[in-house]
């Protein structure tokens, strides 16, 4: 079983009560994890030695925020067998699995999730639970085997206090409810807030792991929203340029405490070819090429400007009908400290603490154990979270 140690609590600092936001991570029976339950804040750090599941954590998260945006199980697990319990043993079925959950709160107070998927012999949905404190929203059950569908059940409150009917075993019910609850009765309409709810908080989910090789190809000139890996950096530099100059003026800053040598601006110029890449100006008249720079300056320039920007520029697959100071936005950094000396370390922690405070953003980030980066995030009051395998 995985033991958690919590180091500062979550703080309310930066959250809304009108931006629905994750608040906990339920990783029940989920690769190294059994029974463990991760408290998220603003700014929470994940932290542990190699193999506690500090990256198994973040993909549990990443997957339900993809079941969220509608996302099939197929898409968002491609290779399920890895995230069942190593000693999990098969039933009568041979059927295998693993279960993850998560809260998100918001308006309709806390919002639990909890989702149980078989991974052997055939991935599906064999039940889900959405619930609040002294009531169920939704709940599936996989009672015939041999049909493609899960018998679900969601609370409606009125002359017929609960309907039934069948919903796909390899989609999240969750965000399909939108599509079956008509929101006559009070009851139905208390479903859809809460579905909602969880639907903008997953949604609203950002995973984050910046490649430097494909940092230092030049990027096509329309790719204009900011990948997971990055690789688009310069494009995004030319736009966040030119769309603010207050966040621009500190992505200049953090590259002065972070990168090697002189650094009087932080440019994206035209190739002639028409792509865009990136430069450092040092202020002489002299400029480089960020493909010059060391794996990790790129890693550190690239997490500075993802903490710096927000949904308009990140490719995030935001809920669209909910207006964006409604939502409240989630970075997944695994690795934060994934190449980085301890300056730099210290220096993105300490812009994670400020963008987290104003809330900006929300970010749960992997650091390895013992470093500078877990150091400053306790120094900081983040939210320390210690995996032990």
């Amino acid at each position: 079983m995985t033991v958690l140690h919590r180091g500062a609590p979550p703080s309310p600092v930066g959250v809304s009560p009108d931006r629905p936001s994750v608040t906990e991570l339920r990783l029940s029976a989920f690769g190294r994890h059994r029974g463990a339950t991760v408290p998220l804040g603003p700014f929470t750090v994940l932290t542990g030695p190699s193999g506690s599941g500090k990256s198994s954590a973040l993909r549990a998260l990443e997957a339900l925020a993809g079941l969220g945006g509608g996302a099939s199980l197929a898409d968002v697990f491609p290779d399920p067998r890895r995230h069942v319990p190593e000693r999990a043993r098969p039933d009568a079925q041979h059927r295998r699995g693993f279960r993850i959950g998560c809260t998100v709160d918001g308006p309709a107070g806390p919002v639990r999730l909890d989702l149980a998927v078989q991974a052997e012999p055939e991935l599906r949905v064999v039940g889900e639970r959405l619930t609040g404190p002294g009531i169920t929203y939704l709940e599936t059950a996989l009672r015939d085997p041999g049909r493609r569908d899960v018998q679900a059940a969601w609370h409606t409150a009125g002359s017929v206090p609960v309907t039934r009917g069948p919903l796909p075993d390899d989609l999240l019910g969750t965000a399909l409810l939108p599509l079956r609850v008509a929101g006559r009765t009070e009851g139905q309409r208390r479903v859809l807030a809460a579905a909602e709810q969880v639907v903008v908080g997953l949604r609203s989910v950002f995973p984050c792991d910046p490649a430097p090789d494909r940092m230092r190809v030049p990027a096509p000139r329309r790719a204009d929203r900011l990948s997971g890996g990055c690789d688009n950096l310069a494009r995004v530099l030319r736009r966040t340029r030119a769309e603010c100059g207050t966040r621009h003026a500190l992505l200049v800053t953090a590259a002065r405490a972070g990168l090697a040598g002189r650094v009087a601006d932080v440019l994206a110029e035209q190739t002639p070819e028409g792509a865009v890449r990136a430069v450092i100006d040092r202020g002489d008249g002299s400029r480089t090429p960020v493909e010059r720079l060391a794996d990790g300056e790129l890693r550190y320039l690239a997490l500075a400007l993802v903490l710096l920007t927000g949904p308009r520029v990140l490719e995030v697959d935001t809920a669209a009908e909910v207006p964006e100071a409604y939502q409240s936005l989630t970075v997944l950094a695994d690795g934060l400290d994934r190449g980085l000396d301890p300056v730099q370390s210290a220096e993105l922690v300490a812009l994670a603490d400020r963008m987290c405070a104003r809330g900006h953003i929300r970010l749960v980030a992997a650091v390895g154990a013992g470093g500078a980066a877990e150091g400053a995030a306790r120094a900081c009051g983040a939210a320390v979270v210690d995996l032990k395998p």
